[in-house]
């Protein structure tokens, strides 16, 4: 069986995202400086069907941090903005016509929606929980691993369930002074092994494996 992972770029006070996160602010404000370092690299050019990006050490990392992930988890704030009851017109994510995954996404939200498929990506709508989500991602990924993508909490909600099993941070060395952090509300119960560092331009990746 595959394991349970996530990987999210961190601002060095701790923060995911920015403050007042909005249709416009999709990060936050001054969040999206948090991936400069990833938005360079090859891979993310190809996830995203552009040629050119940067080959390297940063590259490399997220290549092999992806490796064999079949299925994704996600919150809503992560497939978009939207919030309350689904309405017409359904908001269809931040993804486009053809979302970047190309696995099964489960989308953990309060309120009940038909499976939807863009390109080589469904998502299905999860209304009963972290643990039915990653459940359900664990059979769709078979003996490949399951991706937590975000937002943060629902990272924090995999987290205190005791379900992820491996963690990576890329630390970025900025301020934001403020919006969601990584660790909030996480007990002091879980524990941090800390199992390499590799250092990059503009980021330094921290690998993880958590134990409860």
């Amino acid at each position: 069986m595959g394991k349970v992972k996530c990987q999210i770029s961190v601002s060095a006070d701790g923060f995911l995202a920015g403050p007042n996160q909005s249709e416009e602010h999709g990060l936050g404000e001054g969040g999206e400086a948090l991936h400069e370092w990833a938005f360079k690299t090859r891979f993310f050019q190809e996830m995203h069907g552009r040629e050119g990006g940067e080959e390297g050490i940063s590259d490399d990392v997220v290549r092999e941090a992806s490796t064999n992930s079949e299925a994704i988890v996600m919150g809503r704030n992560m497939f978009g903005p939207v919030r309350g009851p689904w309405t017409e017109p359904l908001w269809n994510g931040w993804w486009g016509e053809e979302p970047p995954f190309g696995v099964p996404v489960f989308v953990l939200t309060h309120y009940e929606r038909e499976p939807l498929t863009l390109g080589k990506t469904t998502f299905r709508f999860v209304t009963d929980g972290v643990e039915s989500a990653v459940a359900q991602a664990r059979e769709a990924a078979g003996n490949g691993h399951v991706s937590i993508g975000g937002g943060g909490e629902t990272i924090q909600e995999t987290i205190r369930a005791g379900l992820l099993d491996e963690l990576l941070v890329n630390q970025v060395p900025l301020i934001l002074g403020g919006g969601t952090r990584l660790f909030a509300d996480i007990p002091p119960s879980v524990k941090l092994e800390q199992t390499r560092v590799v250092e990059a331009p503009g980021v330094a990746h921290i690998f993880y494996a958590l134990s409860y």
